[in-house]
């Protein structure tokens, strides 16, 4: 007989970095298990040092770090651990990222753009990273930048479960705030059993995040619209969006979005928008200035336990979401 055979069992290990602390904390308590103790600090000129204070020898690990602001900081602190299990002997590493950083660079509007959101799975899989994990990318292309499994998770079936308990099927049309977004407003529409509109837009291509012009296409009078999209950052779009269904006799408008970005005046526009509610899940931390009534935030954490479990059993990452592709 040659080679050696080992009784040993396989081993989960939950890191987090600093980014979003809280929803890593969900996520180990759904888990059943706790985060890893981690030394992690910045020195002065701003580089950024990362220990484990337990052994990952021949675990399974599992890295999690949400892309919230400043993202460049968060996004290295990633990387650098990964690059810490990696050199630590890990059986595997898997980078879950709540919220994929750069998703929006997906491809290239003009010449001589980078596709920063290619990069950013480059940077992961040279880190060591051996397969990724994120919730509602932008695209589902950024699924192929990556040289390895990814696991696509999706918020849809929480956030319109929750609408549903809002408002009576009958009085809802669900709306998909561009075109780009018309195919997850279909699923929320079949979903929900509820008519679709889209708002068409003009968008200035020299300036980011400005709207020239919106029309409603579909009958929104006297219904509650749900908008719905993957992230709101500045909120100009969607608020925007919010007002043309109003103009066009909407009875109300609820918002329904999986990441809740909400730089700049996001938090002014939130507070005087029309919306009714604005509904987020927490794969990015909530802003305290935006700890608002018309303001909920759901949990994610449920989710990115059940899929780290079935990764970890081998079991079946898609099953969890049948119906949402």
């Amino acid at each position: 007989m040659t080679g050696i055979t080992t009784s040993g069992e396989k081993n989960l290990r939950l890191f987090s970095g600093r980014a979003h602390p809280e929803l890593a904390s969900e996520v180990a308590e759904q888990l059943g298990t706790e985060l890893v103790p981690t030394k992690a600090f910045d020195f002065a000129n701003g580089e950024i040092y990362v220990r484990f204070l337990d052994s990952a020898r021949g675990a399974d690990c599992f890295v999690m770090q949400s892309h919230t602001a400043p993202i460049n900081q968060w996004i290295m602190e990633q990387l650098i651990m990964i690059d810490a299990l990696k050199r630590a002997s890990a059986r595997s590493i898997t980078a879950i990222l709540p919220f994929y950083g750069y998703a929006r660079q997906d491809k290239k509007h003009l010449g001589r753009e980078p596709i920063s959101a290619r990069l950013v799975a480059d940077l992961l899989r040279t880190a060591g990273a051996d397969r990724l994990m994120a919730v509602d990318l932008h695209t589902a292309q950024i699924q192929g930048f990556f040289d390895g499994p990814v696991d696509h998770l999706f918020a849809l079936p929480m956030l319109a479960d929750y609408v549903a308990t809002r408002v009576a099927p009958e009085r809802l049309t669900v709306v998909s705030p561009d075109a780009g977004r018309v195919r997850v407003a279909d699923q929320w529409s079949d979903r929900l059993g509820a008519p679709l509109a889209i708002i068409h837009k003009r968008r200035d291509p020299n300036v980011a995040n400005k709207v020239m012009s919106a029309e409603v296409v579909g009958d929104v009078r006297g219904r509650v619209c749900v908008l719905v999209d993957d992230m709101i950052d500045t909120a100009g779009t969607i608020c925007a969006a919010a007002d043309a269904l109003f103009d066009n006799g909407a009875a109300d408008v609820i918002v329904a979005a999986t990441h809740g970005v909400l730089s700049g005046p996001a938090a002014d526009r939130l507070k005087n928008s029309r919306v009714s509610e604005f509904v987020f899940t927490n794969t990015l931390p909530t802003p305290a200035s935006l700890e608002l009534d018309k303001v909920t935030t759901l949990s994610i954490a449920p989710s990115i336990a059940a899929a780290i479990r079935e990764v970890f059993e081998d079991g079946s990452v898609t099953s969890l979401f049948e119906g949402v592709h």
